[in-house]
């Protein structure tokens, strides 16, 4: 971004690499991440190359492509796990699969002599390791600052070049120090000015946008949450009357959602419009999740197509898109592996009449939250808990119909309402029912039942790469579960999902 130091993060396909980037944002430095086949070239302002992990091995025959020039650019280097073993074969060391492979929690001892990278830390660091292969050979020039008792080179540097290495992953919070080891390489190492801010953003932003549209208009879909709703305001403060925001009423939403978004948004351009029967015929009998969310995908454009031909200069169309959505959906980084396709990213369809403007794309969540309060938005609207694009039809699993949503939708404000009552929903990243195509035997009143099975989903992150379970007090899973079998015809048992992500998304589909 113009104007500002630049630490550029190459991807080698680790799924850590947006939490890197997260970390070095937050120490008020911008970086960009580009893919690893991206040829060497001047980046103005640039101050450190940043080369992430990965799920190759640097000695594999189908490895990523990268071009050493990289190693030239006369800034510092930082190679993470992957990174660290790609630096060790650029500069002539060697790297072998290691007979005690580490994955998980492990200690590092720091060597006796202080380098900049490690100053200020302690001389053990728990750290979190994912690794196969280790450096088996020091390239010339390099010496090792760091060691566990089966990586005896844990970390390592050659001073006079500026490149570091780290086989472990200082980005994820299960490594202790990461955050300071980080924050060392940029300002110590690399010699960063903290000058990018949600406040440079706004005005960056606001400058591409009118650039970007010219005397045109824009169609915003808006959905009442967090990442539409900031999105409207930018669009807003940079294009005035020339913003139209529309609501689409897709049949798979929450409780009095539609209500709800008509009141608060009255203060913009805003339309609603009931696509309900469209949206459930479409998907009427789909079962797989890829297909429901390319399905949705292309009906939100459809209609946005169709409704701004009301408008006439609207040749744009502006979305919520956040870097994770992105991260998940398509490999555009690198040999990153597609994990779901998001709705308005791998789900959109290949022809549109539309052009798309995304101005939080490379935002994280937290970053969208601080966004909104510069601008100016609510706590309300801000503080508001994700809700997912193709809405109630990634938490209906199974057959989509009318009344199974129906019934999702009553249990889904019974957890909502009893997570407020406990003071838990400012603490809580997302809380939510998804309904289950499983049937279970069941008595109520003398007589037997056979319906279907509630799950609560109740975790707590940062940016929605990463999630652990938000362990919920017993009484308010019990009054959870007593009201939505009681009160919801349709359902007979209650369970609780217990998984943290990775291995399992946050959402089930």
């Amino acid at each position: 971004m113009l104007g500002h130091d630049l630490v550029l993060i190459l991807d080698f396909g680790s799924q850590y690499t947006q939490l890197i980037a997260r970390r070095i944002r937050e120490q008020g430095v911008y970086c960009e991440i580009h893919p690893c086949t991206l040829p060497p070239r001047a980046f103005p302002r640039l101050v450190g190359i940043v080369l992430s992990g990965g799920p190759s091995s640097v000695y594999d025959a189908d490895a990523p492509p990268f071009d050493a020039g990289w190693l030239d650019q006369g800034v510092p280097v930082l190679g993470i796990c992957y990174g660290m073993q790609l630096l060790t074969q650029a500069h002539g060391g060697e790297v072998k699969g290691s007979a005690h492979r580490e994955y998980g929690h492990a200690d590092i001892t720091r060597a006796s002599v202080p380098d900049p990278l490690f100053a200020g830390l302690p001389d053990t660091i728990p750290v979190w390791m994912s690794h196969g292969d280790q450096v088996a050979r020091l390239p010339e020039g390099f010496r090792a600052l760091a060691s566990t008792p089966t990586c005896p080179i844990a970390a390592f540097a050659d001073e006079a070049r500026r490149h570091y290495g780290l086989q472990f992953h200082p980005e994820v919070t299960h490594t202790r120090d990461g955050v300071a080891l980080l924050r060392n390489f940029v300002f110590a190492v690399c010699q960063a000015k903290p000058d990018w801010s949600m406040g440079s953003f706004v005005k960056e932003q606001v400058e591409r946008i009118r650039a970007q549209v010219g005397d045109g208009e824009v169609i915003c879909a808006l959905s009442g949450g967090v990442d539409s709703s900031v999105t409207a305001a930018i669009l807003h403060e940079a294009l005035g009357d020339r913003l139209h925001c529309i609501f689409v009423d897709n049949g798979l939403l929450r409780l009095g959602e539609r209500e709800s978004v008509r009141a608060e948004f009255a203060e913009y351009d805003l339309t609603v419009i009931d696509a309900t029967e469209r949206f459930l015929a479409a998907l009427a009998g789909v079962t797989d999740p890829e297909k429901k969310r390319k399905i949705i995908g292309e009906a939100f454009i459809r209609v946005f197509e169709e409704e701004s031909k009301r408008f006439r200069d609207a040749g744009w169309l502006a979305q919520g898109t956040l870097y994770p959505d992105v991260i998940e959906s398509v490999s555009f980084r690198g040999p990153s592996a597609t994990i779901k396709s998001h709705h308005n990213v791998g789900g959109l369809p290949e022809r549109m009449h539309l052009k798309l403007i995304e101005p939080l794309r490379e935002l994280f969540k937290d970053e969208v939250r601080t966004l909104g309060r510069e601008l100016g938005l609510s706590d309300v609207r801000v503080n508001r808990q994700p809700f997912p694009g193709p809405g109630l039809a990634v938490r209906c699993l199974g057959t989509l119909t009318q009344e199974r949503l129906d019934v999702l939708r009553l249990a889904d404000a019974i957890v909502d309402q009893e997570i407020r009552a406990a003071g838990l929903y400012d603490s809580i990243w997302q809380s939510f029912a998804v309904l289950l195509p499983v049937r279970s035997v069941g008595v109520m009143g003398d007589n037997r039942t056979y319906d279907e099975t509630c799950a609560i989903r109740a975790v707590h992150s940062s940016d929605g790469m990463t999630a652990h379970v938000s362990e919920l007090p017993w009484p308010v899973l019990a009054r959870m579960s007593s009201r939505i079998i009681n009160e919801v015809k349709g359902i007979n048992r209650v369970v609780y999902d217990i998984s943290t992500k990775p291995p399992a998304t946050i959402e089930w589909e």
